[in-house]
Order: structure tokens, then C-alpha cells, then sequence
């Protein structure tokens, strides 16, 4: 600690380190020299190279590929075999850094969050699915709705009976007239249900020359543009709580 010995030799050592809050004990501590480190002697009973590479084979084998070292300890107990305890088999695998999970499980990749930027009417646009309810418990109608996220406008819908990927192909939920300026580049943005992950749609998409955007998985908030239209929709005071037929539904969507 030069800051401490160059004040202690001006005002002493007690002064010096009661004015930067520091132990004394600490500082001659520092002032001892440290000696070298000592090598960990190898335990009398350690595994040798060979034993530990028989461990290494069994946790690698087909059968406790996937398992943990306290299940493969276990088993092999329960054969009549002992090889070391589970703690040696995890020391076993952190020296070969395979201590994670064994399982074989799927790793997800990092989805970067889609970015919906427009600028102007038709650049970019965003389709949904909500239920309405039908006129008896467990019934519903689906109506699908592309949204201009710009202005908001409705420029597509149609009222389903069945949620269905060929529903979106068909052409009452293609856009009116007015909108059919639309770039064929802008993207066409909606959630990963089955419908719009569905090999139907992306078929129609690629020929039509649409790039299609989706959420991120399990991310509720990717796709707020049709959402908040949905909430909106049926939250309105003049909307039915249930619809008797689906001729009921469409002139009410």
C-alpha cells in the first residue's frame, strides 16, 4: 500500500490509517511477504487416469447419457456396481465443463423483437383471429381482420365459423380496392398461431411476394396494433355480449 506507508512516514502509521478507514492489522498483514502458493497433494484415494475415464465412458453411454450423475450412481448400485460416489462423477464432469443440464432438451434461439415502423398508410400491415361468442356456451365465430397500422384502417375481414389456414387464402378477407397501392414489400405482420404460421398462408404470402413478420414466442405484446384494435372492437357499448347465427356476426364486424 505505497498511498499508506508514504502518510504513515509523514503523520505515523495509527493517524494514517484512522484517516483513510483502514485497519492496521490489514495494512502489516500487506506488508508481510506472502509465500507461494502450495499445490493440493493428491488425495491416497483418487481415481486414477484410467478409472476416471471408465466413469467418463459410463455418464457418456447411451443409457445415462441424459441422466443425473445421483440416477447413474443409483442404478449402477442397484447392478452391483460402484464407481464412485456422485459428487467424484460431478467433479469428473466440471473438469470436462459438461456440468449442465443432460437432458436432451431444445434449446431456443435469441428471436429478436420485429420492429413495425410505418410512415405512411399501407407500408405496413397486421392480421389477427378473435373468438366471438355464439348464441350458446361453447360456441364461438372467428373474425379475421388485417389492419393498416398507420391508420388503423380495416382494409380486410371476414367471420369464419372455424378457425382454418385456408380461410386467409380465400378472397373475402383480401383488401378493398382503395388500399391496392400497398408495396408488395412491406412486411405482414401477426402473432404465431397456427393459422399464421400455417404452410396454406405462407404459400399465398410468397407468391403474392409478402414478407410476413411473426411474435416472438410466448411474447403476448409483438402484436399490439390488432389487439388493441380487438379490445376496442368489443368494448364498445353497441356490442353484442353473444351473436344468435353467423349472418348475426358479419354486419356487426
Amino acid at each position: 500500500m505505497p498511498a499508506v506507508s508514504d502518510l504513515s512516514l509523514a503523520i505515523g502509521t495509527a493517524r494514517a490509517c484512522d484517516a483513510l478507514g483502514l485497519a492496521r492489522a490489514s495494512y502489516y498483514r500487506d506488508l508481510q511477504p506472502q509465500p507461494p502458493a502450495r499445490e493440493r497433494p493428491i488425495p491416497a484415494r483418487a481415481l486414477s487416469a484410467v478409472e476416471r475415464q471408465v466413469v467418463l465412458d459410463t455418464l457418456h453411454c447411451e443409457t445415462f447419457v441424459d441422466k443425473a450423475p445421483a440416477e447413474v450412481w443409483a442404478t449402477l448400485l442397484n447392478r452391483g456396481t460402484y464407481l464412485c460416489s456422485p459428487r467424484t462423477m460431478y467433479r469428473i464432469l466440471d473438469d470436462e465443463q459438461e456440468v449442465r443440464e443432460r437432458r436432451d432438451q431444445l434449446r431456443h434461439p435469441a428471436y429478436k423483437k420485429p420492429e413495425l415502423l410505418a410512415q405512411a398508410p399501407n407500408e405496413v400491415w397486421s392480421w389477427d383471429i378473435t373468438k366471438l361468442l355464439g348464441p350458446a356456451k361453447w360456441t364461438y365465430f372467428y373474425l379475421y381482420v388485417i389492419l393498416d397500422i398507420f391508420s388503423r384502417y380495416v382494409v380486410g375481414w371476414m367471420v369464419a365459423d372455424r378457425e382454418s389456414a385456408s380461410w386467409p387464402a380465400s378472397s373475402s378477407t383480401r383488401p378493398v380496392p382503395s388500399t391496392a397501392s400497398r408495396p408488395a414489400s412491406s412486411p405482414l405482420h401477426a402473432d404465431r398461431g397456427t393459422s399464421m404460421k400455417s404452410k396454406a398462408v405462407a404459400l399465398l404470402l410468397s407468391d403474392l411476394g409478402v414478407t410476413k413478420t411473426h411474435s416472438r414466442p410466448h411474447v403476448s405484446d409483438d402484436n399490439p396494433f390488432s389487439e388493441s384494435h380487438f379490445r376496442t372492437l368489443k368494448y364498445r357499448p353497441d356490442f353484442p355480449s353473444r351473436f344468435g347465427s353467423i349472418q348475426d356476426a358479419r354486419p356487426s364486424a
